[in-house]
């Protein structure tokens, strides 16, 4: 077994460290989900806090950790009677992103089920994670199937697998640890709300604690044996903590006040449902306990608001997680009783350490840990090539330092429900919540012979398939004879994840501020769709004379979201430079990533004033490129006025997609708006007008 960095040699991070230690202490708070940059120790934190645990009372031989004292009555090893029991370490189990339905919950052999009527049950990740810690590492990139596994385990405590008649139910209570980086995209709500608490995780600023860090990772990696020697000592007397802090638990008590002041917090910052209430009572506890007192104290609920409250806060997608600290000292000291001793525990008090709620061990060599400044706040700079000199300049304020013709960036309208747009046939890809594909999950379809391990039986095209044998190979028993050539695969149909690539037009012709602010409110409302879809997104402007890639591909919608609000406008209509560029952008993802389909959504009015003497007919050769690759696509029409030209319909047909209007888009609009895009392919007719 590998020897793992030593938790007391980590430097900095305070919050991280502190609620991994709160969660060890009580693992009713809910377990932590990690937010941060790449390379920031995220997940060596949580791997070193395995070997802090105290260690697990088990019946011996149980694949699923039942305690002897109180055994599960419907343990599939069971029942126990007086089996024995014994120690061993707290696990921590790493759930892969890739991780199979079967390699998370368990598996069923079939065949034993079939042909012999026995349930031979393989135990999962959930299983071997009872009473331990699941750990995922970049836990936002978890497959939709497996989260909603996760959810049923979290809320029931047991995991449940019911495949073709065949049940199983055993515990799964553990200590849920996720990491990730939010640059890769977001998680669901409802996933979200089950991590107890939440930090934020950045690289110091600090020079010093910058040059300690690599002095001991350098050193651990040349020693690992015997860095971890050096730090044993910390380690011993963090461990003891933890246990005294999980003795003294049960009596600490939680007052009138303190519960008022947790009450009168979550309302104030109109968090949805209880669970903050309850998880906030508990990480006080937590932390009163940490530092060796029998009562909660405002400090230790102002504590646990920072920890519990950030994540629950956010009221979509486009909000950054965070918590306004005045306002929260301002409703502490509303509801503060008067009993409330209004001096904080001192260094001393609860064991080594100091700060809020007791704080953690010195780290021994090395600088002293501080809590690591937040990343300086810089403004994305504007990559936005300027207009040409010879466009005339626009008569709308001027952003300081802009190029000519070009407008300060606006504020999207309001968000709104989209009708669903969709990619046409039948896809592969990721699963998702847009266009129709064969997935693991959804309604069956069919059957298919596996073509490697079977993971979803179709039992009426497997029994079928094995009735007209069984003379031949002597059936005398009840049970069926089954070989491998009888199994069957049930095909399903179910939903896929798209790649979303906008082509927003930033031109002069959409530079009137209340037009400008209705298309990126359109926009805005497309990127929560695709949130909410699980697709991935991707931004392609295109003004004056190029067009860009403002956003590569990603899975992070809210920075999709943040490009678009620092969009300005101004300049010509370069719109077969757009058009280009989106190409070139969805040839390398087909590359990449073959099995996403793409959905290109150009907004713009369809003017077409810049990029050659005959932009017209440059943009419309572009948008046959789309076409021939077989790329569905839908234009948003922009155009405005009582005089409409209609050039955003034509060039849908160029594309072979179809035009919607911003009204249209919306999915209350009374307009027949077909949902589906129509398919690439389709007779393309005249070009459009000339503008």
């Amino acid at each position: 077994m590998s020897t793992r960095y030593p938790f007391t040699a980590v430097v900095g991070m305070d919050d991280l460290r502190l609620a991994l230690l709160l969660n060890a202490v009580s693992p009713a708070v809910g377990g932590v989900l990690v937010r941060g940059e790449k390379g920031t120790a995220k997940s060596t934190a949580v791997r070193a806090l395995a070997d802090l645990l105290p260690a697990v009372p088990v019946v011996s031989g149980c694949r699923f950790s039942c305690d002897p004292a109180s055994p599960d009555l419907g343990c599939p090893d069971g029942p126990h009677g007086t089996a024995p029991g014994v120690e061993r370490p707290a696990r921590m189990v790493e759930l892969p992103v890739g991780a199979s339905e079967d390699r998370l919950v368990g598996a069923l052999d079939i065949e034993k089920a079939l042909a012999e009527g026995v349930k031979a049950f393989e135990p999962g990740l959930l299983a071997a994670a009872h009473r331990g810690i699941l750990y995922v590492d970049e836990v936002n990139l978890l497959s939709d199937h497996l989260i909603d596994h996760l959810l049923d385990a979290a809320a029931m405590g047991a995991s449940h697998v019911e495949r073709e008649g065949v049940s199983v139910r055993h515990a799964a209570r553990f200590l849920l640890v996720g990491t990730m980086n939010p640059e890769e995209g977001e998680l669901r709500p409802q996933l979200l709300d089950r991590f107890g608490l939440t930090v934020e995780v950045a690289a110091s600023r600090v020079p010093e604690q910058r040059v300690e860090v690599v002095r001991r990772r350098l050193a651990f990696e040349d020693d690992p044996v015997g860095f971890a020697a050096r730090w044993a000592d910390e380690e011993t007397a963090l461990r003891d903590r933890i246990v005294a802090a999980r003795a003294l638990l049960p009596k600490v008590a939680i007052g009138d006040a303190a519960l008022l002041q947790i009450a009168a917090t979550c309302a104030a910052f109109e968090v949805d449902g209880m669970r903050a209430d309850i998880v906030m009572a508990r990480a006080a506890t937590a932390l009163a306990a940490w530092a060796g007192r029998d009562e909660v104290t405002s400090e230790d609920v102002r504590q646990a608001a920072l920890l519990a409250l950030p994540h629950r806060r956010r009221r979509n997608p486009f909000d950054a997680p965070g918590l306004d600290e005045d306002k929260l000292d301002e409703t502490l000291e509303q509801f503060k009783g008067d009993d409330e001793d209004p001096e904080p525990d001192g260094p001393g008090d609860g064991g080594p350490g100091g700060g809020p709620g007791g704080g953690i061990p010195p780290q021994g060599e090395g600088p002293a840990p501080e809590h690591s400044p937040a990343p300086e706040e810089t403004p994305s700079p504007d990559e936005t090539p300027a207009p040409s000199p010879d466009e005339a300049p626009s008569p709308a304020p001027q952003t300081a330092g802009a190029g000519s013709g070009e407008r300060a960036a606006v504020k999207a309208a309001e968000p709104f429900r989209t009708r669903m747009l969709s990619v046409p046939g039948l896809g592969e890809g990721a699963a998702g919540r847009r266009s129709r594909a064969r997935t693991e999950h959804g309604r069956t379809t069919g059957s298919t012979r596996p073509r490697g391990a079977l993971t979803k039986l179709h039992l009426a095209a497997t029994v079928q398939a094995a009735a007209p044998h069984q003379r031949a190979r002597g059936r005398t028993g009840p049970g069926l004879v089954v070989r491998r050539d009888d199994l069957r695969q049930a095909t399903r149909e179910g939903r896929e994840g798209n790649l979303v690539l906008f082509a927003v037009d930033a031109s002069g012709s959409m530079a009137a501020r209340q037009r400008m602010s209705a298309v990126k409110g359109a926009v805005l409302s497309l990127l929560l769709d695709a949130y909410q879809r699980r697709d991935k997104v991707g931004l392609v402007t295109f003004r004056g004379r190029t067009a860009e890639l403002a956003l590569p591909p990603t899975s992070s919608v809210d920075a999709a979201a943040a490009r678009l609000e620092q969009l300005p406008t101004g300049g010509r209509t370069p719109l077969s430079a757009g058009l280009l560029k989106a190409h070139d952008v969805l040839r390398i993802e087909r590359l990449r990533d073959p099995s996403r389909r793409p959905l290109l959504v150009v907004v713009t009015d369809g003017r077409a004033t810049g990029g050659g003497a005959d932009p017209v007919a440059l943009a419309a050769r572009a948008a046959r490129l789309h076409a021939a690759d077989g790329t569905a696509s839908v234009v948003v029409d922009c155009e405005t006025g009582p005089v409409r030209l209609g050039l955003a319909g034509s060039l849908a047909r160029e594309l072979g997609g179809t035009a919607v209007t911003l009204d249209e888009l919306r999915a209350d609009a009374i307009a027949g708006l077909v949902k589906d895009v129509q398919a690439a392919g389709q007779t393309t007719q005249t070009a459009w007008r000339a503008a």
